[in-house]
């Protein structure tokens, strides 16, 4: 069995995994200087990270089959999700239904329910709070997701009026205070946040941790969920990862967006799904598909040995290599976050 060590002037502790993870949980390191025990938990958290990644040519392909094959790389299995309460939180910024660049596609949504319930979900629901438009429900109706939605009988969940509960900010990086998070996300037994592929005006890109924005109700936060602008974009995508802790990524990027993303931007067909279950190394994957390097954007690199690894070297990909599914995409040197990020 694998042991780990540890130590603090002239004493050395082993551990084993297990151990690791029952004394941070229990709080019983007794005896070892606490910024030993940070440091060497930055170090944990700069290892064991698997992402899978696989090319998809068109949404008129087969979607399901690559995700189950994600989940089978990933070991995400019928013990873990049987029964289990689902919430797949996709990106869905503006109701256009021509326009597959800005949303999450709803035939990956759809695959999705379909491989969560194929492990034996006990049930799925989509839940959203479009930054942009007050009525999630028009946004789902426009963008093609509500009649499939429809169709399958899976419950959809407006996260910007639904009913939200305060919660210790986990973070503590931005101005926010303690978060009013929906009852649905907090109910959840896993998550899904189901991101685009797109470059951001503000981030530099947005992928599976910036999607989290949409779990913030705009009841509270406002529109275009102006209080989190406020706080720090950079900020508070870290402190509501911290706190919500998603379980699972997926990032659509079959067709995506490069240029003045997340709305303005221009299609780009990069044929490609990445999925994983830290959500940091995940968006470091997507980011160098992108032809981006993920320790110039500045919310992965705050993340990185805290929320989980970008290096590179620390992810192990699984699936397809990524020097097959890069794809650079175009940025625009007159906004700021996109200014030397080019991998």
């Amino acid at each position: 069995m694998k042991r780990y060590s540890m130590t603090n002037g002239k004493k050395s502790f082993n551990f084993t995994r297990r151990q690791w993870i029952g004394m941070l949980l229990a709080g019983s390191i007794t005896g070892i200087a606490f910024n030993s025990l940070l440091r060497w938990g930055r170090v944990f958290l700069e290892k064991e990270q698997a992402v899978f990644s696989t090319s998809t040519a068109d949404y008129s392909k087969d979607i399901l089959g690559p995700i189950l094959n994600g989940f089978k790389e990933l070991n995400i299995t019928r013990k873990e999700i049987k029964g289990k309460k689902v919430l797949l939180k996709p990106n869905m910024v503006e109701p256009h239904e021509a326009h597959s660049h800005i949303n999450t596609h709803p035939l990956v949504i759809r695959a999705a329910i379909e491989a969560f319930l194929t492990l034996g979900a006990g049930e799925v629901v989509v839940a959203e709070g479009s930054g942009h438009r007050r009525d999630s429900l028009y946004c789902q109706e426009k963008t093609g997701l509500g009649e499939i939605l429809q169709e399958d009988s899976i419950p959809f969940v407006d996260l910007n009026t639904t009913r939200f509960i305060q919660c210790k900010n986990r973070g503590n990086r931005s101005s926010l205070g303690d978060l009013f998070l929906p009852s649905s996300i907090i109910n959840a037994d896993f998550i899904v946040s189901m991101a685009k592929m797109k470059t951001h005006h503000w981030a530099g890109v947005t992928l599976s941790m910036k999607n989290m924005f949409g779990v913030m109700p705009g009841s509270v936060y406002g529109w275009p969920k102006n209080s989190l602008h406020n706080a720090g974009i950079v900020e508070s995508i870290l402190d509501i990862n911290a706190t919500v802790c998603p379980h699972f990524s997926i990032i659509d990027g079959i067709v995506g967006m490069e240029g003045d993303g997340p709305i303005m931007g221009t299609p780009v067909n990069s044929g490609v799904l990445v999925m994983g279950r830290n959500p940091a190394a995940v968006d470091a994957t997507g980011a160098r598909i992108m032809g981006i390097d993920p320790v110039r954007i500045k919310y992965l690199k705050k993340a990185s040995g805290w929320l989980g690894s970008i290096k590179n070297k620390n992810i192990e990909q699984r699936g397809e290599l990524l020097t097959s599914l890069k794809r650079p995409y175009k940025l625009i040197q007159g906004i700021p976050a996109h200014q030397n990020i080019k991998s």
